[in-house]
């Protein structure tokens, strides 16, 4: 069973108010202008008995911007459901299985049977071995961790798994001794943290972490507190040691990790997000549960961590993110908030609304099985791609750019070189550059759409989604976050793909804004 460890007392809340930081608006809908992010994952437990069988989760999550997918076992029938649909799959191990993991012998059994009959159909990328060990207070088992997790990559690596594959364990937040500010994080020195690092750098795993600002809000709930945890505009965290701003509780709870494990000489081993999540109903006594900021939080929290801003200290990269949880679970044990994670219904009707659907035109379509090379920005329909579902009347975007080429997302706005000079007085625009490469556009989309700027019009249904290509996407958020940031020269700049105009790029009911 999946728990979740209120780790209050270590958890970064808001205790200084400085100024404001938009950090995107309560309700707003999440994204779904891509089909399926690398950067997006969801946690899938069974702890319930009215859920719908396997192949048709699989189906499910197809129709989805989901690109991956956590479990909580091995179940034969769950691997065999995602076999060829290109959804990754990070396969789970239980704590009580972990001490005969010990044994080598035991651990290589383990891997011909849950993990070999069923690659490379099935595209498995990871295996979580246990929840929250460490903090268990189970002596015993947390010195049997380590080992078990070299057992089953010395397993893996005896199949040439190893490189495809990837062992870790999820911790909670528990984990730290201190994290105020995020730069003076620092593991609980009761921990073996070192060896454990040591281990997930030597193979090239991540360091697995479950966050939760929703636990971290009910121990103080206030509205400053909400507002942070929800990364909605709040006073912010002034980090004094690094001159860094927080403008949510999550990237705060992140850098924290990431300070600890810089403390002890681990920068580079990544860190993904096992687990996070808010409930959208539970008891009246449970301060913050509800449905709208269930959508608040897990909305805000997508546009995040896909907009490849990543965190102050960890700028400019995705944050690799399993949402909690695919379903409500009406098994699970504790509060009411409990059984009331889930993104979908039993009847796989969803919950709430956050843009996870592809749009109707897409449909479940499998991506490539991921061969594990380095993570490139999400694909869209080429500007020469036929669409579907009829035709684009009359719409032209600003500034036509050429067929994307893929590869990674690079190029957030830069300031130009030059003077400084006043904002314009009159009525203008930032569009995208004739020729500007659709390579760079979607880095201007991604980032400009994850610092608050309002991008609902480019969604599907949004006055100004058609024509669905990259360049005109761009264009649209190019401008919007121009005319956010009070139109200065360098907030068009866009790693010189934007260009100033006086011409209103509007067209039919589509309405780019201007001061």
């Amino acid at each position: 069973m999946e728990m979740r460890v209120k780790a209050v007392a270590i958890t970064i809340l808001l205790p200084v108010i400085l100024y404001c930081i938009p950090c995107g608006e309560s309700g707003r809908r999440g994204r779904s202008l891509v089909q399926r992010s690398q950067a997006l994952g969801v946690a899938y437990g069974q702890t319930a008995d009215n859920l719908p069988p396997p192949s048709a989760v699989a189906k499910l999550v197809q129709r989805t911007t989901i690109s991956k997918v956590k479990l909580y076992g091995a179940d034969p029938a769950v691997l065999q459901a995602f076999a060829n649909t290109g959804i990754g799959l990070v396969v789970g191990i239980g704590n009580e299985q972990i001490p005969s993991l010990n044994q080598l012998t035991v651990a290589q059994n383990w891997i011909k049977n849950n993990i070999v009959p069923f690659v490379p159909a099935t595209d498995i990328i990871g295996i979580s071995v246990g929840n929250e060990v460490l903090f268990s207070g189970d002596r015993a088992l947390i010195s049997q961790l380590l080992p078990a997790m070299q057992n089953l990559h010395i397993a893996l690596a005896g199949v040439s798994l190893d490189k495809q594959i990837k062992v870790s364990t999820p911790h909670s937040m528990a984990i730290l001794s201190a994290s105020v500010p995020p730069s003076a994080g620092r593991f609980n020195e009761s921990f073996d943290m070192k060896s454990l690092l040591d281990f997930l750098q030597k193979i090239g795993a991540p360091l697995m972490i479950n966050s939760y600002p929703f636990f971290a809000y009910k121990s103080n709930p206030t509205d400053q507190t909400l507002a942070y945890a929800l990364f909605k505009p709040n006073p912010g965290f002034y980090d004094t040691n690094t001159g860094l701003t927080y403008s949510n509780m999550f990237d705060a709870q992140l850098d924290a990790v990431y300070s600890a494990m810089k403390y002890l000489g681990y920068p580079g081993v990544d860190i993904v997000v096992a687990e996070t999540g808010w409930p959208s109903a539970g008891d009246p006594t449970e301060a913050g549960v509800s449905l709208q900021n269930a959508i608040t939080y897990n909305g805000n929290l997508i546009k995040h961590v896909t907009s490849m801003v990543g965190t102050p200290l960890r700028p400019n990269r995705y944050i690799h993110t399993y949402i909690f949880a695919l379903f409500n679970e009406d098994l699970k044990a504790g509060p009411s908030s409990e059984r009331n994670y889930g993104l979908f219904k039993p009847d796989m009707s969803m919950s709430y609304d956050v843009g996870l659907l592809q749009s109707p035109s897409a449909g479940p379509s499998p991506s490539p099985p991921r061969t594990g090379g380095p993570v490139t920005a999400p694909t869209r329909p080429s500007p020469s791609a036929p669409r579907t579902g009829g035709p684009v009347t009359a719409p032209t975007c600003p500034s036509p750019s050429a067929p994307r080429t893929g590869g990674p997302v690079t190029a957030p706005p830069t300031r130009t070189e030059g003077p400084v000079t006043a904002p314009p007085t009159g009525r203008v625009w930032c569009i995208t550059k004739p020729g500007a490469d659709d390579k760079t556009l979607q880095a201007n989309l991604n980032y400009a759409c994850g610092q608050g700027i309002d991008c609902s019009p480019i969604q599907p249904g949004g006055p100004c989604y058609s024509p669905n290509t990259v360049a005109c996407h761009a264009a649209y958020a190019m401008n919007a976050y121009y005319q956010a940031k009070g139109r200065k020269s360098w907030n068009c700049d866009f790693a010189q793909t934007g260009t100033i105009t006086t011409t209103d790029p509007s067209y039919g009911s589509c309405v780019y804004p201007t001061a």
